[in-house]
């Protein structure tokens, strides 16, 4: 799993909960940072912070899917207003997410996008 490094601790707590099922979080910084791990690493999610990628975690998606329009995505945004969920259906985004982070709603998307995409039950709980 792949995500944007965020000023707050919720890798920290996505890390915790989902290693012990043998799930690495790898961390970015940037969209340079996206492409360049997806290139070089099997990844089967990506998860961006709209808010701590700057200038726009929005632009973020749109370069990963440019070069890997397959990789699933998952959204976090404090700003889960009709025109951030209309972008996010045009990127083909798997999820949007409200900020504070409810780990509980995280995992269940998890679980059912890994048993629509990779038919894996990873996630359940």
């Amino acid at each position: 799993m792949l995500a944007s490094a965020a000023g707050w601790a919720w890798p920290q707590a996505v890390r915790d909960i989902f290693k012990p099922r043998g799930v690495n979080l790898l961390m970015a910084e940037k969209a340079s940072d996206f492409v360049s791990i997806i290139a070089n690493t099997r990844i089967h999610t990506t998860i961006v912070d709209v808010d701590a990628d700057r200038p726009t975690g929005l632009a973020t998606v749109k370069i990963i899917r440019l070069g890997y329009p397959t990789v699933p995505c998952i959204l976090l945004t404090s700003r889960t207003d009709r025109d951030m969920l209309c972008r996010a259906l045009q990127l083909d985004v798997f999820a949007v997410v409200g900020k504070p982070v409810n780990l509980d709603i995280l995992q269940e998307l998890l679980h059912r996008l890994f048993l629509k995409r990779y038919d894996s039950d990873l996630f359940a709980r």
